[in-house]
């Protein structure tokens, strides 16, 4: 694992246009408050879900990295702070996110080592095995293709690198399982609405989630595309999930 700095390059973007657009118009209208919610919503949880894959990732000084759907950027930048020096791509598709996320980028000094990027998660615009670690927390559940999506992000990732997925999972034991769901369809979306002026935007969660595989299933997804020494954790009762999966070396 090196510290080369990588250049994007230009491939057609085939999405799923319909959906991506509805996402799109989500993620575009809470940015400013996606922060704030994040905190409420998660109760301030999702620092220790980071935290937690951090240290399973094990990045090391000059380690390169892209974060897909990178979002407001707290991954991104906990992932720069690792590295030290280590070129790192903040990658997400909405506009509005990535000005709230390059904020805090300059606020942390970190411009020069992070690159944001507006772009496409189901077309990577990098070459083959560009970077040490690909990320994506808590969007893959809402890409058209969540496939897809894995296998460019092992597609960029160096032989020996690794692909890491936080996100939200289904916790599969009562009567804690009833208990989330019933605050994650119901109670959340209303506190969204009361605090955040948002309440459709929110109610799309528990959607994304619907149709989502669960931990074990996604697991596979992971080895169904070639990734090996594939770890599957679920954190906070199941309710989250981190997947990792290593690109073998002779994958080239």
């Amino acid at each position: 694992m090196g510290n080369d700095t990588v250049k994007p390059v230009v491939k057609h973007d085939e999405s799923n246009k319909p959906k991506e657009d509805y996402v799109h118009s989500v993620f575009e209208s809470i940015a400013s408050k996606y922060d704030m919610m994040n905190d409420i919503n998660s109760f301030r949880q999702h620092k220790l879900w980071r935290k937690f894959a951090m240290k399973k990732m094990n990045i090391k000084p000059g380690n390169t990295a892209i974060d897909l759907c990178c979002g407001t950027c707290d991954w991104t930048i906990s992932i720069a702070n690792a590295s030290e020096t280590g070129h790192i791509v903040g990658l997400d598709f909405s506009q509005e996110m990535l000005n709230v996320g390059r904020q805090k980028v300059e606020k942390n000094g970190l411009d020069k080592q992070i690159t944001l990027v507006q772009g496409n998660a189901m077309s990577l615009p990098y070459e083959d095995n560009s970077f040490d670690y690909a990320t994506i927390g808590f969007g893959l559940r809402n890409v058209p293709d969540y496939t897809q999506v894995l296998t460019e992000m092992k597609r960029v990732v160096k032989p020996g690198g690794m692909v890491v997925c936080l996100e939200l999972s289904k916790p599969t034991w009562q009567p804690f399982k009833g208990l989330y769901y019933f605050y994650f369809q119901n109670i959340m979306p209303l506190m969204s609405k009361l605090i955040a002026k948002k309440y459709e935007q929110y109610k799309w969660l528990p959607e994304s989630l619907a149709l989502f595989p669960g931990r074990k299933e996604l697991a596979e997804v992971f080895r169904s595309i070639g990734l090996t020494r594939v770890e599957d954790h679920p954190l906070t009762g199941g309710i989250v999930a981190l997947h990792i999966g290593i690109k073998e070396n002779q994958d080239v």
